[in-house]
């Protein structure tokens, strides 16, 4: 069947129009996305401004047409933290499904979490055996880990990098001070979970998805994408720490002409890396291996579980 999948985050909106069926891959065949930045459209008591409502209504129209002409059957919408934390999300919720008759469902971090492993486990398959997965979004960060497909735990920390920027860093070049109190709030939020994952047992194997974590791949040396998704990529702890000094000293203009950094991005670049390096730090990581699947994929899986075989 063709699906659509429509995920709204905090930083990107992005209709991926999918050939699928159960026990094969899904085959992306039509991709069209807008950096909305939801999460930057909020008024001061957190709500979502009328014009990220606008902007939102706009796209999620537009997509339901686009899925309709590429002859999707159904589409798989879904919103993340941008939308789950804001006090009038439900009331934004209300608007697309009117205007667009899309309804887009509204996963908690742990969803997140739990689908975004299972996208993992599938990619690299049962002789991974443990895996430990971190997925650094917009607004928050990601935890999984465990021995099959359903994660022994499974946590959200808020913790994304676009959520870090806006909060923490107020400078361009960020200033030392910023940075400094930045580094200690990531590692005293993530040592709060960091127990319960450890709990689960030594992953044999630790795996990174999002934007941010290929972005700081790429950055150290991983393959570019145009090379395709099966090229082994990994983000090294010993490159990234070299790395370090060199993002914090530079704007968001000078990181926007590094390999694999959008323009859109690279304000955030120096709080996801913040993140990644207490992610290594904290869980005693040398290396994450980049996975290409992460959470849309993980959503098209679980609907594909659920169908009946034909």
């Amino acid at each position: 069947m063709r699906l659509g999948v429509l995920d709204v985050g905090s930083n990107t909106v992005h209709l991926l129009v999918v050939d699928a069926h159960r026990g094969a891959a899904p085959l992306p065949a039509y991709s069209h996305k807008t950096e909305l930045r939801l999460a930057e459209h909020l008024e001061k008591d957190g709500k979502i401004a009328q014009s990220g409502a606008d902007g939102l209504v706009s796209f999620v129209k537009e997509a339901a047409e686009l899925a309709e002409d590429k002859g999707c059957e159904s589409v798989l919408a879904f919103a993340t933290s941008a939308l789950r934390e804001a006090p009038n999300g439900e009331k934004v919720l209300d608007r697309v499904r009117k205007e667009s008759k899309i309804d887009l469902q509204v996963l908690t971090g742990q969803d997140e979490a739990r689908l975004t492993f299972l996208a993992v486990r599938r990619w690299f398959g049962w002789s991974s055996g443990r895996l430990a997965v971190f997925d650094i979004g917009g607004g928050s960060l990601e935890i999984a880990a465990g021995s099959d497909e359903e994660p022994t735990v499974a946590v959200s920390v808020p913790l994304g990098a676009g959520r870090l920027t806006r909060e923490s860093l107020t400078q361009d070049p960020p200033g030392k001070d910023e940075v400094k109190a930045l580094r200690k709030r990531i590692r005293v939020e993530m040592a709060a979970v960091a127990g319960d994952v450890l709990r689960a047992g030594k992953p044999q194997r630790s795996v990174a998805t999002s934007k941010t974590f290929r972005s700081l791949a790429r950055i150290c040396g991983a393959a570019p994408s145009e090379d395709g998704p099966y090229v082994p990529r990994s983000l090294d702890r010993e490159d990234l720490a070299e790395w370090m000094p060199k993002l914090i000293g530079m704007t968001a203009s000078e990181r926007a002409d590094l390999p694999g950094v959008s323009s859109g991005r690279s304000s955030q670049l120096v709080a996801g890396a913040l993140v990644a390096d207490a992610v290594m730090d904290l869980f005693d990581l040398t290396s994450l291996e980049v996975c290409p699947w992460a959470l849309r994929e993980g959503v098209i899986l679980s609907r594909l579980d659920q169908l009946q075989p034909r």
